[in-house]
């Protein structure tokens, strides 16, 4: 048998723990298990509870340390956000990064025919919930020494066009966000980034795509180890920007 160096490094996110909203989804569930591999701790937050459940599964067999947060964003209000923040708190002592998967989006409807509720939904799951969970968790963030804040944002160069809604119009106000939650936090150890992703195979593209004509699509987990680097040390470098990487 081998023996490990002595100076090899720690994985990027040991002794870390990391909030995952929408951990049931598709890049949530694959950047859930590469956080876990990477060292972290994991709060799993979704509103699927088997989904949750098989995860934490998962993640417990591969000897990782994680828990289960069932939370719907469309219902939550500020003080449920609060209450979780102040659970975790107690539970694990710390928080140092959060990440941000959870989306809401019903198909392509031009915005004269949408329904008003659909709208509304849609910004707010996609938008303002992700910031009153990011508010929330900002106060056990800031006691860290280096701590992030990730948004999964979709390419505005294609949902910025026609029929994507309350969907799209969220996507623009997230980097807006970014780059306004970094500027207040400039001299927090809070580093704000976002990241886009290419096309993924996930249940949400396939309410705007023909799976069988939808070649571009990948799976989320090409996705997962930017996600682990952003929240890591490491993603520092990318505060205050949203991060395309290369196509895998």
């Amino acid at each position: 048998m081998s023996e490990v160096p002595v100076d090899a490094a720690p994985p990027a996110l040991a002794g870390r723990v990391i909030l995952v909203a929408g951990a049931n989804g598709g890049l949530g569930q694959a950047a859930s298990l590469a956080c876990a591999q990477a060292g972290a701790r994991l709060v799993l937050l979704g509103r699927r509870v088997p989904k949750l459940n098989r995860l934490l599964d998962a993640i417990e067999k591969a000897g990782a340390e994680a828990s289960a947060y069932p939370l719907d964003l469309e219902g939550a209000a500020p003080d449920d956000y609060a209450q979780m923040a102040e659970r975790i708190g107690a539970a694990y002592g710390q928080l140092d990064g959060v990440l941000h998967c959870a989306a809401e989006f019903r198909g392509l409807t031009p915005l004269l025919h949408t329904d008003p509720a659909d709208f509304a939904r849609a910004v707010h799951v996609n938008l303002t919930a992700r910031w009153w969970l990011t508010q929330a968790c900002l106060p056990l963030l800031e006691q860290r020494d280096d701590a992030a804040v990730v948004f999964a944002i979709d390419d505005i160069s294609r949902v910025g066009g026609a029929y994507w809604g309350g969907y799209g119009i969220a996507q623009h106000g997230l980097i807006g966000l970014v780059h306004m939650l970094q500027a207040e936090l400039a001299h927090s150890p809070v580093h704000v980034s976002g990241l886009q992703p290419g096309p993924m195979r996930t249940p949400l593209r396939a309410r705007a795509y023909a799976a069988d004509e939808d070649r571009h699509a990948r799976d989320p987990a090409n996705y997962a180890a930017h996600c682990v680097a952003l929240l890591s040390a490491a993603g520092a470098v990318h505060r205050g920007n949203v991060w395309v990487p290369t196509a895998p």
